[in-house]
């Protein structure tokens, strides 16, 4: 099944992790991670900045289905949302740190841009 990477994880797991990752970094502005969990996780961000450009009732729910907080959606809807009323889409940037030094992954920052 091609569209998404597994990450070496349950669908459970990797769906909380997702959604983990994405609150992060709608709370936070920038997290560390690594580049493939990035990669996913920026999918997820750039969905959620677009319900919260929609800003309807509709796509609130939808957000707080997917956002673990309620204070980092209405941060979203608030705040970030407005920010890129203008852009349609590349709301994230990934810049490459180097690698971990326990196991040598890739690390990047995945920030808002």
């Amino acid at each position: 099944m091609s569209g998404y990477r597994k990450l070496g994880r349950p669908t459970a797991h990797r769906k909380s992790m997702l959604r983990n990752l994405v609150t992060d970094l709608l709370r936070e502005g920038r997290i560390t991670t690594t580049e493939m969990r990035a990669k996913e996780a920026r999918r997820e961000a750039e969905k959620m900045i677009t319900l919260g450009k929609r800003g309807d009732l509709h796509a609130r729910r939808k957000a707080l289905g997917y956002i673990f907080d309620e204070d980092v959606v209405t941060k979203l809807f608030d705040t970030i949302a407005p920010k890129y009323e203008d852009r349609n889409g590349g709301y994230t940037r990934i810049l490459k740190l180097g690698p971990r030094s326990g196991d040598g992954a890739e690390e990047v920052f995945l920030e808002l841009v």
